[in-house]
């Protein structure tokens, strides 16, 4: 286990904007020399006789010569981010101003931070638990309102105050069960094992929804990977455009005329698609058509669902049938489109394929039901809305512990049932305590600290 640390003997800085030129840019100093630094390269006043909280503009020099016109923003530690002494330096955004200003700081006694290393520094000082240091990487990558509110949810502490009530009452009756093989002679019992057992009962079921969560974090932090496939000529490319509103793909009368793929993104209520227009599936005597059909057939495997775009006037209800027995047999995820009912008219292409539910009937040209498809789209990777201010499972590596965690409650339960002696209990619950701080960093070692904040950007 690896303890909270304060105390770091170094100062650590870079730039905490995105790289290029812009407006301004913001250059971040922590550490226990970050005040001693920044005043030597600001004259204008004694930065240690200034209060926390405080702004101050001035120049910034280097060797007796200027390099620019800076606010200062000072927090002395521990009331701020990572807990140690902080300077924030807003300067004018030119990269050479930049790095004139870091090579001034790095002269001065810094050195340049890792990726992370600000938010590792902050986990490591008690300000974050790591959950919600693995939020503020997500907060940054959010690209939706759905992930944005996700990240924030689980920056706030939603998530870590689940687990760490769970932990607390786990930590009780784990203790009280120790006790009692102290006083095995004696045959007592502390841990009211009627309560224990009501809380491992409660726990599982919500392990069992935070775990189950999961597919729905997943959508909001990854988007889904959408294939539109069907036979050439069917309309994919007249889809993708509509749907993207703009001429991405080109459509054409002519048979095969996409021979790669086409990768667009989509927001739909939050969830991020990324729509693929696929070389339409047929056989074909030309050499790169046929590369186009075989990578096709490759997207259909990765897809977390498949749009089959057909043309109602070609394909008869056999056909379909046919390509539902194809699909459900290789477990994919699909939804069927039925294009081009603006020919023959969408009353007499109902009757065409009645007694095939689920289609739905659409014309990409005159943009008919394309809303209702969005729709359908959403229906299929998530069940019901979604609600942000539920607790969503969004890391891989969390709901793996999780997994854990449940799996080892259950162990608890069934050694209850079966009468099993104390010792051999809290075997499970603290089997079920160690991933459960894995997951808020209680448990946890340096490599596998190093492994997740090198994820993150440089300068947070």
């Amino acid at each position: 286990m690896l303890g909270k640390l304060t105390g770091f003997d170094d100062t650590i800085v870079a730039v905490a904007t995105a790289p290029g030129i812009g407006a301004i840019a913001v250059i971040r100093l922590s550490g226990p020399k970050a005040y001693d630094i920044s005043n030597s390269l600001f004259p204008a006043k004694n930065l240690h006789q200034q209060a926390s909280h405080t702004l101050h503009f001035g120049a910034l020099t280097a060797g007796g010569k200027v390099i620019d016109e800076v606010v200062l923003s000072l927090y002395k530690g521990p009331r701020s981010y990572t807990g140690e002494d902080v300077i924030e330096i807003s300067c004018h955004g030119s990269p050479y101003i930049q790095q004139q200003i870091i090579d001034a700081t790095v002269q001065a006694g810094a050195r340049l931070a890792k990726p992370g290393e600000f938010t590792q520094r902050a986990f490591l000082n008690g300000k974050l638990d790591l959950t919600q240091a693995e939020s503020v990487a997500d907060l940054i990558a959010s690209n939706s309102a759905a992930s944005h509110q996700t990240a924030m949810q689980q920056m706030r502490g939603g998530f870590s105050r689940e687990l760490h009530a769970l932990r607390e009452q786990l930590i009780t009756f784990s203790a009280l069960i120790e006790l009692e093989l102290d006083f095995s002679q004696e045959d007592v019992e502390f841990a009211d094992r009627t309560r224990l057992y009501a809380l491992v009962t409660e726990a599982t079921t919500v392990l069992r929804h935070l775990i189950e969560s999961f597919r729905m974090g997943n959508v909001i932090k990854n988007g889904v990977n959408t294939a539109i496939v069907g036979k050439p000529n069917a309309g994919k490319s007249t889809l993708l455009n509509t749907l993207l509103n703009e001429n991405r793909a080109i459509v054409s009368d002519i048979a095969g005329t996409t021979r790669d793929t086409i990768e667009e993104v989509l927001n739909i209520d939050g969830i991020m698609f990324r729509l693929i227009d696929t070389a339409g599936i047929r056989e074909s005597n030309d050499t790169i058509e046929s590369i186009g059909v075989q990578k096709t057939m490759e997207k259909i495997k990765e897809a977390g669902v498949v749009v089959y775009l057909f043309d109602v006037n070609e394909l008869t209800a056999t056909d379909i049938r046919n390509q539902i027995a194809a699909f459900e047999a290789d477990g994919i995820n699909y939804l069927l489109a039925g294009n081009k009912t603006d020919i023959a008219g969408e009353a007499a292409i109902r009757a065409k394929f009645e007694g095939i539910p689920d289609i739905l009937f659409l014309s990409a040209k005159k943009h008919d039901h394309i809303q209702e498809l969005k729709d359908q789209l959403v229906h299929k990777v998530i069940a019901g809305d979604i609600n942000t201010e539920d607790t969503i499972i969004t890391n891989a590596r969390h709901h793996a512990a999780l997994q854990e965690v449940l799996q080892s409650l259950q162990e608890v339960k069934a050694g209850m049932d079966n009468g099993l002696p104390g010792d051999l209990l809290s075997l499970d619950i603290r089997r079920s305590l160690h991933y459960l701080g894995e997951i808020t960093g209680e448990v946890t070692n340096e490599d596998r600290l190093d492994y997740i904040f090198s994820k993150f950007c440089i300068g947070k």
